[in-house]
């Protein structure tokens, strides 16, 4: 194998020299991290009885309490919710929605039209689901603040009383950079000397571990994502949290569950070691996944492709596009993703439709846990400018070892010119 990517890997180690610098930076971060999350394991008093399986309704469910505790240290909140009940950081973050807002109420997006998925939440999409927010009597409006405060559109659009400013961290398929802690601490001041009772609740998929601080540190009341993304580090088999604010939580659980019910009930089933373990480990397996998009960014900028962000712009999140311009060779560098995967690296992906997506998309994702972008994936909705959206990575080795193929694949197809 390694002799048909010589070249590639050549280049490869060519490009790594020069962004010593950006690794540096990253390991420090991956250490910093690793030292707050060890840190609360310590003050929390993990140990092995935190593991054992709950059944039934799960009363009483010691490992259960700790786990929500000890999300809520980390990620600086009041209260966690910790389930494998959340079926993606969809349903969390919907949940969390459901639970802090009621009718009359008004919803503002900070960061323009949130993801795919959750725009039928929202009522925002062509196909508005019963059960969505207009049926609620929930109000909506958004506006972009992404590339900065525009202090005469935030005065409109908080004119009027607003419960929730949603801020999404992550670009999810916007043409938009992901925001930073100090993006957002900037918008959670702007807001809350206008509306100091408006609640700041942050979307913070593909955002954990990034930084050194995490949205409730800078001021958020409300953050809400995936186990199948950062902090899962590939181990979690599923699951998602919601973190803030005790009331805020507690409304969340309710919502899962039932009023009255909330966070005490819930079997966790065999999988609160992989969530335990997935939390300690996150911290390195961002920092490896944040190398192999710096390492990617570089190398497709060199080979001539628009990529977004740049290699040297700071991150926040894993994620990293790439401007490929035709739904052909979009489709081949799905193809060469897959092929690079430990599983199901026979699998040629395909565009289709999926539930929660406008447009169809190819999702190229060889992963042990089914669709978890915290291992090397890449995917993209089959429209202009046919941008890819490349994320994750469980080691930097595999990153490296399947950019080589990538490249090789699109030189191949003379997308690219040779690397020999």
């Amino acid at each position: 194998m390694l002799k048909q990517i010589k070249s590639q890997l050549a280049l490869i180690e060519q490009v790594e020299t020069e962004l010593q610098p950006l690794f540096k930076q990253i390991e420090q971060t991956a250490l910093y991290n690793q030292g707050r999350v060890l840190n609360a394991f310590r003050k929390l008093h993990i140990d092995e009885t935190c593991f054992t399986e709950s059944t039934g309704y799960g009363y009483n469910d010691l490992g259960r309490e700790k786990l929500d505790s000890l999300y809520a240290e980390v990620f600086g909140g009041e209260a966690g919710l910790v389930r494998p009940q959340f079926v993606s950081g969809t349903h969390a973050i919907a949940c969390a929605l459901y639970g802090i807002l009621k009718p009359g109420d008004r919803l503002v997006s900070l960061t323009g039209r949130p993801y795919d998925t959750l725009q039928k939440v929202l009522g925002i999409a062509e196909i508005k689901p019963f059960g969505s927010l207009p049926d609620l009597n929930i109000e909506y409006a958004e506006a972009d603040f992404t590339e900065g405060i525009e202090e005469k559109l935030l005065d409109k659009l908080l004119a009027e009383k607003t419960t929730v400013a949603l801020i999404q961290r992550s670009r999810g398929y916007a043409h938009r950079r992901a925001l930073l802690c100090e993006d957002i601490e900037k918008l959670v001041a702007a807001v809350k000397k206008r509306q100091p009772e408006t609640i700041i609740f942050v979307d913070n998929c593909y955002g954990e571990f990034v930084q050194e601080q995490e949205p409730c540190h800078v001021g958020a009341d409300l953050i809400a994502g995936s186990l199948t993304k950062n902090p899962g580090a590939g181990i979690a088999p599923g699951g998602g949290y919601v973190v803030g604010r005790a009331d805020l939580v507690e409304k969340a659980a309710w919502r899962l569950t039932a009023p009255g019910l909330g966070a005490d009930i819930g079997a966790m089933g065999i999988y609160k070691r992989q969530y335990y373990q997935g939390l300690f480990l996150a911290p390195h397996q961002v920092g490896q996944a944040l190398k192999g998009m710096v390492l990617a960014a570089a190398l497709f900028a060199r080979t001539g492709f628009y990529v977004d962000p740049k290699p040297h712009e700071k991150r926040g999140d894993i994620v990293q596009a790439i401007r490929l311009g035709d739904a052909k060779l979009l489709q081949s560098f799905c193809e060469a993703v897959q092929a690079a995967s430990p599983i199901d690296s026979y699998v040629t992906p395909q565009a289709a439709p999926m539930v929660g997506y406008k447009d169809e998309v190819i999702m190229a994702a060889g992963t042990f846990i089914q669709g978890a972008s915290s291992e090397f994936t890449a995917d993209a909705p089959i429209r202009p400018p046919y941008e890819v959206y490349m994320q994750g990575g469980l080691t930097y080795e595999h990153q490296k070892l399947a950019l080589a193929e990538i490249l090789a694949r699109l030189e191949r197809e003379g997308a690219i010119k040779s690397q020999a």
